[in-house]
């Protein structure tokens, strides 16, 4: 059992009324009035209130004596997570030479009479190239076997507006194709294809309602397409001249026999049963196309919620070691390899100075320094007294006059950076041929700094593992500890080693749930799984801390696909859009590893799911008349139900339920 946190004097303010009232006989038996309305008693709760004050003053001193030994632990507060997301700038109209956006262009919310704008800045530089294009081609079914062939257009008719081709086949097949190939990298590019189409020369397709996809090539031998986000297109499903812009992933190159270039293509896709019944159809006849022309309109960088500070002058040494020194922006943020401490001594070579966590394993040649994020403080290396009477420098000490100069630094951060989709409209910094900027995507992982309460709980499991990856919940922890921003949950298993050897001793599996900016509604396959860079930083992080003959392996959870089938009946007077729009909601919510689950903390690994849990969710459900039936049925990742409906599923230990695509029907 724990020890409770002590407590020098626990009396409150109405004990110390209450005691006082019993004295008042021991010293004054004439005063026989003790309400609330006598001046009396009025001044023993105005004393009992400055007592009261005192008293919790004085149970400080516990915390500031647990806040020393943390601080002793070397136990700091950890800074605040900046939020990222991709930013998109759009150029006012296609330039014939790169348009280049500099690291660090700040783009910011609008600033309103309430609220402040909030500040994101670019991570990297971004170059806007205008296409070079290669090759235009046609993947067609012909002959009586409907064999698939390519087809060459001619490159020049076409920019001159002679072209007249067939897009596709006569009559339209699945995965007909047109293709775009250019010269150069254009990866996270906006596309902008202007065509020139036949009036009506694509019959059968509604035209809001195309039955096509964009896709560019990304060089992956395993996938080799990837789906472009389509930001307008005014061409009526090919069937009138118009544009169309598109948002490029990253790109790879790829040779199919047509040259080793980067692909885009429009492909005709298969119709699924839902989108034909929202009025989707086939091309009957294919579109003619007599006149393509292909530029780029802007492009998109990952910007961070930050500001950045440059070459801020710090002061001057004094040639004393432990000096202090304080920089004017807080909190300041996770530092990059750049971003370090400069050190100008008259007639030398500026000297770059490293970051260290401590001095402890810093010898007195050692240049660094420490820097507490939550404060700004810097600190130099101290001298400290050995039993022999002799100074031992941990890190050397700048000349005197010596200027301390920060190179860069960036401040900012927190959840206050989680902004919504289009809520980065302002371009702080002047760009010419840049028309407006905006970000597609919420912003997500932003994480507020650590509170003195959450660094208190966590010292006693810091404490318990010691860095040190031993036991399942040291494996949690640290994990959790390390990257807060990127992981939502974690699970670690030890199985035993098996009879039939499946298993190797010490083998230990740490499933991984990565951290979503909106994990309540939909959330498709790719997003539940740790992304290739994040998962070597944390393999390699636990690697240094497991045992000598731990065998790590770190891999995503299963995921038990799940689809729901709901029959029910609106209440009187309800529009269905409003009660379908609820129930997904919840079962969204419900069925999902982050937020699921009874208690709503994400579903527990190794829980089966059963049809009482889902009625038990929509329990409650607001002008819902009644639920007729429930089904549940295993489905593909992220896809819809499929075969018979089963009353639970039964999940192993691993394992965890996330959602397909769950379908309301009214009765």
């Amino acid at each position: 059992m724990a020890l409770p946190r002590p407590k020098l004097d626990d009396r409150q303010f109405q004990d110390i009324v209450d005691e006082a009232k019993k004295r008042i006989p021991h010293y004054t038996r004439e005063w026989t009035d003790h309400n609330v309305s006598d001046p009396g008693v009025t001044l023993i709760e105005l004393f009992a209130w400055m007592t009261d004050v005192l008293l919790y003053r004085l149970n400080q001193v516990p915390d500031l004596h647990f806040i020393q030994f943390m601080e002793m632990l070397g136990i700091t507060l950890k800074e605040p997570v900046p939020a990222g997301a991709p930013v998109t700038f759009w150029l006012s109209q296609p330039q014939e030479s790169v348009v280049v956006i500099p690291a660090g262009t700040e783009v910011a919310s609008t600033q309103t009479e309430t609220e402040t704008s909030i500040v994101f800045t670019t991570d990297r530089d971004l170059r806007i190239e205008p296409p070079q294009l290669r090759a235009v081609l046609s993947r067609l079914h012909a002959g009586p076997q409907r064999e698939i062939g390519y087809r060459e257009q001619n490159l020049r008719r076409l920019e001159a507006g002679f072209g007249g081709v067939d897009v596709f086949t006569a009559v339209p097949q699945i995965d007909d194709a047109l293709y775009f190939g250019v010269e150069n990298d254009l990866s996270h590019h906006i596309l902008g294809l202007e065509f020139d189409f036949d009036p009506a020369g694509g019959a059968g397709v509604d035209p809001t309602l195309p039955p096509y996809v964009w896709e560019a090539s990304t060089g992956d031998a395993h996938n080799r397409w990837q789906v472009c986000g389509v930001e307008s297109d005014t061409t009526r499903s090919m069937n009138q001249p118009g544009k169309v812009h598109v948002h490029l992933p990253q790109m790879g190159p790829y040779d199919f026999g047509k040259g080793d270039w980067f692909w885009v293509r429009v492909r005709i896709k298969e119709i699924s049963p839902r989108e034909r019944q929202d009025g989707m159809q086939p091309f009957e006849k294919t579109p003619v196309l007599r006149r393509a022309k292909v530029t780029t309109w802007g492009g998109t960088v990952l910007a961070t919620h930050a500001q950045v500070v440059t070459n801020e002058f710090l002061g001057q040494s004094d040639g004393t070691p432990g000096q202090r020194f304080q920089l004017q922006h807080t909190p300041v943020l996770a530092r990059l390899p750049e971003e370090t401490l400069i050190v100008q001594i008259d007639g030398r070579e500026p000297e770059l100075w490293a970051e260290v966590p401590d001095f402890s394993d810093c010898d007195a040649t050692a240049r660094c320094f420490t820097l507490d994020g939550i404060t700004g403080e810097l600190r130099l290396g101290p001298a400290v007294r050995q039993p022999d009477g002799t100074m031992k420098l941990y890190g050397a000490i700048p000349p005197r006059h010596a200027n301390l100069v920060y190179r860069r630094y960036r401040f900012g951060g927190g959840q206050l950076g989680n902004v919504q989709a289009g809520v980065l409209n302002t371009l702080k910094t002047g760009i010419p041929f840049v028309a407006r900027v905006s970000n597609r995507e919420s912003a997500w992982g932003g994480l507020d700094a650590e509170t003195l309460e959450s660094a208190m709980m966590r010292a006693p499991a810091l404490l318990r593992s010691r860095e040190r990856a031993v036991t399942e919940s040291d494996f949690e922890f640290l994990a959790m500890q390390a990257f807060p921003a990127k992981i939502g949950r974690v699970k670690c298993l030890q199985p035993r080693p098996s009879e039939a050897g499946r298993v190797a001793p010490g083998q230990v599996y740490v499933m991984v749930i990565p951290r979503i900016s909106t994990p309540e509604g939909y959330l498709a396959p790719d997003q539940l799984t740790l992304s290739p860079d994040s998962a070597a930083a944390l393999a390699t992080y636990l690697d240094e801390r497991r045992l000598l003959t731990t065998r790590l392996d770190i891999r995503p959870p299963a995921y038990y696909w799940v689809a729901c089938r709901v029959q029910l009946r609106a209440a009187p007077g309800v529009g269905q859009a409003d009660v379908e729009s609820e129930v997904l909601k919840r079962l969204y919510r419900f069925v999902n590893p982050l937020t699921g689950g009874p208690d709503g903390r994400g579903w527990p690994f190794g829980r089966d799911l059963f049809t009482s849990d889902v009625y038990q969710c929509l329990q409650g459900t607001p002008n819902v008349q009644f639920i007729r039936s429930v089904r549940v049925f295993v489905a593909q990742p992220g896809g819809p139900a499929q075969g018979d409906p089963v009353e639970s599923v039964e999940v192993i230990a691993h394992g965890v339920v996330a959602s397909g695509i769950h379908e309301v029907e009214f009765v």
